[in-house]
């Protein structure tokens, strides 16, 4: 009797044992599907939304974490941000309180410029729209070298690179130069896209008061059925870009766009027709 007495207790230990080891496997398989999640990828040649014009696009679904890239290599290059740095010009102001809203004037200083808008005081909603450079050159050397390259390191926004504070004196007046235009700055239309995605879904040090105010001037189209927040900018180099996102049916897309064609004339608007061609042409697909 007392040679049969233990075996229970062996069958016991086993069962035991393999019951911690049937629990101790979950945990492993759901760390590996957690550790395989992540954006998806799609790689596309320039479509007819291009109309022929070289570049590139980059869009973000939002919804479905997934990145499609026109023009791959290009997506990942960086260059010069152009006016589209006014995005974050704006953020870079409200932050520091150098602006306070949309009706944040700035001083003009008599100096007539070939854009009859930038004549006179401006607001700052009255210069997003218009794209003023001198309007954005006061706002930037009132924040700061020292709060500039620290927001830029913040959002891992492209090289970070200001050493040319002043810019590469493109423009005639001083006013109309910085490193954000044809300069020391570059940022890909990938990290455009990214740069974005962190400022307006909140993972960024922007308030949320800071961001809905940059968001307010950003709006270019409301059609009742989307929404199409976005900024062009224009480089000396035939260049232009779009760069944005739009919301429709409670989705959001995130967009820039980057033409650069040695062939002809291109400027900001030419992108944002490029990128409402895209838009357009990806939900046909969808």
């Amino acid at each position: 009797m007392k040679l049969i007495r233990p075996l229970p207790l062996l069958l016991l230990c086993a069962l035991l044992l393999a019951g911690c080891g049937q629990g101790g496997g979950a945990p492993q398989e759901q760390e590996t599907a957690q550790t395989q999640t992540g954006p998806t990828w799609e790689s596309r040649t320039p479509s007819e939304a291009f109309q022929g014009i070289q570049g590139c696009a980059v869009l973000y679904d939002l919804g479905t974490d997934h990145y499609t890239l026109y023009q791959e290599d290009l997506c990942r290059t960086q260059v010069s941000p152009c006016s589209t740095f006014k995005i974050i010009s704006t953020l870079m102001g409200l932050h520091t309180g150098v602006l306070t809203g949309p009706e944040s004037t700035m001083t003009y200083s008599g100096i007539q410029y070939p854009v009859a808008a930038w004549n006179g005081n401006l607001t700052l909603a009255e210069a997003f729209q218009s794209s003023c450079v001198w309007y954005f050159r006061q706002v930037i050397d009132q924040v700061g070298q020292a709060s500039v390259a620290q927001q830029l390191a913040a959002l891992d926004y492209g090289n970070q690179d200001i050493s040319q504070w002043e810019g590469g004196g493109q423009n005639q007046s001083p006013e109309l130069n910085g490193f954000w235009i044809d300069s020391s700055l570059k940022i890909s239309p990938l990290e455009q896209v990214q740069v974005l995605t962190k400022v307006f879904e909140g993972r960024s040090q922007y308030t949320q008061e800071e961001v809905d105010t940059l968001r307010t001037i950003m709006l270019v189209q409301d059609d009742g059925t989307r929404q199409v927040y976005g900024k062009t900018g224009s480089g000396f180099g035939e260049t232009g870009w779009f760069v944005g996102f739009q919301e429709k049916a409670g989705a959001r897309t995130y967009f820039a766009v980057y033409l650069a064609d040695e062939n002809r004339t291109v400027s900001g608007s030419q992108a944002r027709e490029v990128a409402f061609a895209l838009l357009k042409e990806t939900a046909s697909l969808a």
